[in-house]
C-alpha cells in the first residue's frame, strides 16, 4: 500500500520536528513532584509486554494505591489491577497515572523487576508529565457517571468512545502508554475491516509511532468517560496517510496528518473494577501542590540531557511564568 509510512524520517516529516531534544522533560527516577502525583492518583492505565507483543490493563483504588519503595522502584498491588496475572518478570512496563480534574498525566516506564503473590515490582527508567490535550479533547473530567452498561455491541462502543490508552512496545521490549482523546465519533472508526484512529497534535515525541514501525503489535483500552465499561483492543498496527480516512477524522476543519490502522483486531467489552474503585466521576479535584507547569519546568531542569539546545530550553523555562504561558498558548492554538 503506497499510503503506508514505514520509516522514521517520513514519519517525522509529517508530524514535524521536536522543538527541543526529545528526552528533555524526561527524568529517570521519581522526584518529589512525581511522588506527590502518585500520592494523589487513584487510577492508572498500565501495560506490560516483550518482543512478542503487549497487553494493557487498568489499576485503581484509593488515592496513593501503589507503594513507592525508593525513587527508582514502585510496587503495584495485584489485587487492584483488572488483570492481576498479566505481568512477568523482565517484561517492559508502561503506565499513565491520572489525578482527578487535572488534564495532564504522569507517565512512568520501566521493567517488571519482580512478581509476587501480592505485588508487581517495577524498576523505573523514565518519568515525565504528558500534556493535557488528549484529556481536553475528550472532555474526560467533565463527564457525569453513567449507570449500567453503555452497550454490548463493539461497533457502538467504538462510535461512542472518547478516550483511549494506547500501549505499544519497541523491538527491545521498552513499553509505552500514550493517551488519545477526541469527541465521540472522532476517536475511533471501523473501516475496511480495521479499526482506525487519528494522530492529533501532542508532544511530538512520536513514541507510539516509533514503536509501531519496529514492532506493530499493539493493545489499547477504549473508554467512554463516565462509564465503568471499557473495550480492550489488540491487533497489528500500521501508520497511514490515506486521504479518505484522514478526511473522515477532521475536527474544526482540521484534518489529521496521519492515521493508524489496526488490523487482525480482537475487541473485548467488559466492566473495569479498577474504574469502579477509583470513582473518577464526577471529578473532584482535591489534590494540592500539583501545578503541571511547575512540574514540566522542574523535570526539564532535572533532565540529564545536555547540549546547547537543552541549555537554551532551561534558560527559557526559568523565566517566571514562561512555561505556564507557553502551555496555555499551545493548548489554545494547537488542540487540533
Amino acid at each position: 500500500m503506497n499510503d503506508l509510512v514505514t520509516d522514521l524520517d517520513t514519519l517525522q516529516g509529517h508530524v514535524g520536528k521536536l522543538p527541543a531534544p526529545r528526552d528533555l522533560k524526561v527524568i529517570d527516577y521519581l522526584d518529589d513532584n512525581a511522588l506527590r502525583w502518585l500520592a494523589a492518583a487513584p487510577f492508572m492505565f498500565a501495560a506490560v509486554g516483550d518482543h512478542g507483543g503487549i497487553r494493557v490493563t487498568a489499576g485503581g483504588g484509593e488515592t496513593g494505591f501503589l507503594r513507592v519503595t525508593d525513587p527508582q522502584s514502585i510496587q503495584l498491588p495485584r489485587s487492584l489491577l483488572d488483570d492481576p496475572g498479566l505481568a512477568r518478570e523482565g517484561q517492559g512496563f508502561g503506565s499513565l497515572f491520572l489525578v482527578p480534574g487535572i488534564d495532564e498525566t504522569l507517565r512512568i516506564n520501566g521493567r517488571v523487576s519482580s512478581v509476587s503473590d501480592g505485588h508487581i515490582g517495577v524498576a523505573v527508567a523514565e518519568c515525565y508529565l504528558h500534556c493535557a490535550k488528549a484529556f481536553m479533547r475528550s472532555g474526560f473530567w467533565s463527564a457525569t457517571p453513567i449507570d449500567g452498561n453503555v452497550t454490548a455491541d463493539a461497533a457502538a462502543f467504538v462510535a461512542q468512545s472518547r478516550f483511549m490508552a494506547l500501549a505499544t512496545i519497541d523491538k527491545d521490549g521498552r513499553a509505552d502508554v500514550s493517551p488519545k482523546g477526541d469527541p465521540a465519533g472522532a476517536l475511533l472508526k471501523a473501516h475496511q475491516e480495521a479499526v482506525w484512529y487519528p494522530d492529533r497534535p501532542g508532544n511530538r515525541r512520536v513514541d507510539s509511532f516509533r514503536n509501531i514501525l519496529t514492532q506493530p503489535r499493539i493493545a489499547a483500552m477504549a473508554v467512554i468517560p463516565g462509564s465503568l465499561d471499557v473495550m480492550l483492543v489488540t491487533g497489528v498496527a500500521s501508520v497511514s496517510t490515506d486521504e479518505t480516512v484522514r478526511a473522515s477524522f477532521a475536527v474544526n476543519e482540521k484534518t489529521p496528518k496521519l492515521v493508524t490502522r489496526i488490523e487482525q483486531t480482537e475487541c473485548i467489552l467488559r466492566r473495569s473494577e479498577a474504574l469502579s474503585r477509583a470513582r473518577l466521576w464526577p471529578a473532584v479535584q482535591t489534590a494540592t501542590g500539583l501545578e503541571p507547569a511547575e512540574i514540566f519546568k522542574a523535570h526539564i531542569k532535572l533532565s540529564r540531557v545536555r547540549g546547547a539546545e537543552a541549555a537554551l530550553a532551561r534558560a527559557s523555562v526559568s523565566i517566571p511564568g514562561m512555561m505556564r504561558k507557553g502551555l496555555d498558548h499551545d493548548y489554545e492554538k494547537n488542540l487540533y
